[in-house]
């Protein structure tokens, strides 16, 4: 046992993810350092990814497991549009990612979500490795670098903001983590917005020219 408790303590992980939800739209963020330990294996990470053309999340915790249950929901997405003939909405897909979670929750997968979608409305949901829901009015975080970002969106955030403006936000947020918190950090940042439009990732360009408009 104690040597299962020191295997986890060396392949521990950090990272700092963002969600923000607005009457218009969510936007979801997170830095693009991945940690071994006290090593930097990845500078260029994606920890948000796109389910459907409305739905996306990020992901803080083990990247294999993460990553496994990305290509599984998106799989999984698409099979109940094919046979139903209809996209699945934000709080289905929410549900369906909690019967998993809490099905393996004696072997669980060592994540944490952040559930954006825009399916009618906005929505948000953070969500733990045993598959609790917490559906989120306005913000929430995740990953090593909360404290830091929890500050300047509770310092900052207010529920008339602009999309434009939202985004800023979670750039600061994100950034106040990566000065601060030693498992955070990346060259840049991933950003997404989801509204009735869809999902967007930014381009790396056009993050790093609203970075420098700050």
């Amino acid at each position: 046992m104690e040597n299962r408790k020191e295997d986890v303590a060396i392949r521990k992980t950090g990272t700092t993810t963002v969600g923000i939800r607005t009457k218009d739209c969510v936007v979801l963020a997170a830095d693009q350092k991945a940690t071994m330990g006290y090593f930097a294996a990845d500078l260029d990470a994606q920890k948000v990814y796109k389910l459907t053309d409305k739905i996306g999340l990020t992901i803080a915790g083990g990247m294999g497991d993460a990553q496994t249950l990305v290509r599984f929901l998106r799989s999984q997405a698409k099979l109940f549009e094919v046979e139903r003939e209809n996209a699945i909405t934000t709080k289905a897909l929410v549900t369906f990612i909690a019967n998993i979670l809490s099905g393996n929750r004696y072997y669980p997968f060592m994540i944490q979500f952040i559930i954006g979608g825009h399916t009618g409305t906005p929505q948000l949901y953070s969500m733990d490795a045993v598959g609790s829901i917490a559906p989120v009015e306005d913000y929430t975080v995740s990953g090593s670098g909360s404290e830091f970002a929890m500050g300047v969106l509770d310092t900052n955030y207010h529920a008339t903001m602009k999309k434009d403006d939202v985004i800023k936000l979670a750039i600061k947020a994100v950034q106040a983590a990566k000065k601060r918190d030693v498992m955070s950090g990346g060259h840049s940042y991933t950003i997404m917005v989801i509204d009735a439009n869809g999902v967007q990732e930014l381009s790396k360009k056009d993050v790093e020219k609203i970075v420098a408009g700050m």
